[in-house]
C-alpha cells in the first residue's frame, strides 16, 4: 500500500550519457567502449581525431568518474552522424540557376520566320 511499484517511478537514469572503457588496440590507437545512453547500450571504438582524417560520428570530451578509472561522463561537442539518412545538400540555388543558364535545354523557338 505505502510503497510505489518501479513501473510508476521515475526513471533516474533517463539522460545518462556514461562511457566505459574496456580495451585498447594492438597499436594503442583505439578504445572498445560500452555506452549508457539513457535506457540504451551500444558497442563502439574510440579513436583520437587526426587532422586531415574525415571524422566518422561524434566528437566526444569525457569527464572521469570518481568510482571508476574506467568510467567517464560524455559531452558530445559533435555529430557529424547524418541526421536525416541522405546526402547532404552541398549545391546552392546560385549554383543550380548557373547550371541550368549553360546546360539546359534553349526553350526559345528557333523556328524560321
Amino acid at each position: 500500500m505505502g510503497s510505489q511499484s518501479s513501473k510508476n517511478a521515475p526513471d533516474e537514469h533517463c539522460d545518462r550519457d556514461v562511457v566505459l572503457v574496456y580495451g585498447r588496440s594492438e597499436d594503442g590507437k583505439e578504445y572498445g567502449v560500452l555506452r549508457q545512453r539513457g535506457s540504451e547500450i551500444e558497442a563502439g571504438t574510440m579513436r583520437p581525431l587526426d587532422e586531415g582524417k574525415p571524422i566518422h560520428g561524434e566528437v566526444v570530451r569525457l569527464k572521469p568518474r570518481q568510482e571508476s578509472p574506467v568510467l567517464f561522463d560524455v559531452e558530445v561537442a559533435h555529430d557529424a552522424r547524418p541526421s536525416t539518412g541522405r546526402p547532404a545538400k552541398v549545391a546552392s540555388e546560385q549554383y543550380r540557376k548557373g547550371w541550368e543558364s549553360i546546360w539546359a535545354k534553349d526553350r526559345r523557338n528557333r523556328s524560321l520566320n
